[in-house]
């Protein structure tokens, strides 16, 4: 195997300017808003009938709508800081969300931010890993049940699958970055839409069936209200979880074309995305909680709300998995660039870092190995395996990821960058308003945290 000196690992990220742009920028609103669809879309939307069971009806749909209200509002705040220092004719333009709080709050808030982001990603990754092993097990059980009937003992481990996603993601890591898999992408967003699609139609199905609607303004009985508030707070972290998206969100206005300015236009593309995806959002969990009302399962297509058509099932199940491969490397690349990125530049000499390694297997196209890559890339799938292993509780997890990441990323830099870009006075009247909606996003992502690890303390000591 022939060494080869990778120079290409030596990049570092900056902000960009006018005069020296990366590519040519030929987005528009409508291009814009479906890259956050695709964005938002996922794994998120299948917990939210469980999220409705728990607020109720009315408190239900009111999070839903809160949620989404918020993250227009964020959104806004953040497309106005994409170039400094006017939002509209600033020459520096921020084409990520850690090199815009290095620019507006200095260098030690991006450490914290770098830390936050990173930590965001890592925790999605671990869910990945727990969701994707619920989907292969469902698709087992849902024959078993259709052979045997819907009381018949189909019992399956998970960790057997988590280990298998885990070696897939291994193989997948050698992908160099993220300009090399274009088409994983791709196949992810079309998975997304499949499987929503289908637990969307499967829950208007039942309500038809069952001739009624189930649910009731309280949502689900605890029995006492210790625990129903556990669950509420469980619940407000879930809805969290699927629907921030600001940590993308200057990647995707670097993208758009301008005249007309990129923040009007970007303003425009959330208006959109954010009224489709909470269309979607409120059809896929009003229709699942009015199916089962008390009875909604955590996660709706494996937690075996619905048992036929059991081929229907199986092929939103799949569509799960797929939608996840995908996902697991779209999130953990970042982390893997940032990692490579840092060691080369701290030991540009080390062959281990820097050299790669031509491999030529049979029947296959020649493929390029670096040490550090190899190992790094291992370790982290392995750490993430390991951790959704001893943690395997969905609808938990994406709590705590839910709230640990809507307040400082969605909400706190959001609106200091904005303080900054727009030169607001401390105390003025839209200083004081912009305060206490962090202030009071704070408070539920406190709120939504706390329940969310009481619910995986619980589950872990029952």
């Amino acid at each position: 195997m022939e060494a080869i000196q990778q120079s290409s690992m030596n990049q570092t990220l900056a902000p960009s300017t006018d005069s020296a742009e990366p590519s040519k920028r030929t987005g528009n609103v409508w291009s814009a808003s479906a890259h956050i669809i695709t964005g938002v879309l996922g794994a998120g939307v299948l917990s939210l009938a469980w999220s409705m069971a728990q607020l109720g009806w009315v408190g239900g749909i009111f999070c839903i709508l809160l949620f989404a209200l918020t993250t227009i509002l964020s959104s806004n705040l953040l497309s106005d800081c994409y170039r400094f220092p006017h939002p509209q004719y600033g020459h520096i333009r921020n084409s990520s969300y850690a090199a815009a709080v290095n620019l507006y709050l200095g260098e030690t808030r991006q450490m914290i931010c770098g830390v936050l982001v990173n930590a965001s990603l890592y925790g999605c990754t671990v869910a990945f890993v727990i969701t994707s092993a619920a989907s292969i097990t469902a698709i087992f059980k849902s024959n078993c049940y259709h052979r045997e009937g819907h009381q018949a003992l189909c019992n399956h481990g998970d960790t057997v699958y988590m280990i298998l996603f885990g070696l897939v993601q291994v193989m997948l890591s050698f992908i160099p970055d993220l300009h090399n898999m274009a088409w994983i992408s791709a196949t992810a967003a079309l998975a997304s839409l499949t499987y929503s699609f289908i637990e969307l139609g499967l829950g208007i199905a039942t309500v038809i069936k069952n001739g009624r609607i189930m649910g009731s303004v309280r949502g689900v009985p605890a029995s006492n209200p210790a625990d129903k508030t556990w669950l509420v707070f469980q619940a407000l972290g879930d809805v969290a979880f699927a629907y921030p998206y600001t940590v993308i969100l200057l990647q995707i206005q670097d993208t758009i074309k301008s005249p007309p300015p990129e923040n009007k236009t970007m303003k425009k593309a959330s208006l959109i995305a954010m009224s489709i995806v909470t269309f979607f959002y409120l059809c896929c969990g009003s229709f699942g909680y009015a199916a089962f009302g008390d009875q909604t399962p955590g996660n709706l297509l494996t937690g075996f709300g619905f048992y036929e058509p059991y081929w229907l099932i199986d092929l939103a199940n799949v569509c799960i998995i797929l939608q996840l491969l995908g996902c697991y490397q779209i999130f953990c690349q970042p982390i893997y660039g940032g990692v490579e990125r840092w060691c080369s530049k701290k030991y540009p000499n080390n062959g281990f870092v820097n050299n790669l390694y031509q491999l030529k297997l049979p029947l296959l196209p020649a493929f390029q190995l670096n040490p550090l890559r190899i190992c790094f890339r291992t370790a982290y799938v392995v750490s993430t395996t390991g951790l959704g292993i001893l943690f395997p509780y969905f609808n938990q997890v994406i709590g705590v990821l839910g709230a640990l990441s809507f307040w400082p990323l969605a909400i706190y830099f959001p609106v200091e960058m904005y303080f900054v870009q727009d030169k607001i006075e401390a105390w003025s009247s839209k200083w004081i308003v912009l305060k206490t909606f962090s202030l009071l996003c704070f408070l539920l992502s406190v709120v939504g945290l706390i329940g969310s690890i009481e619910g995986i303390i619980s589950q872990k000591l029952g």
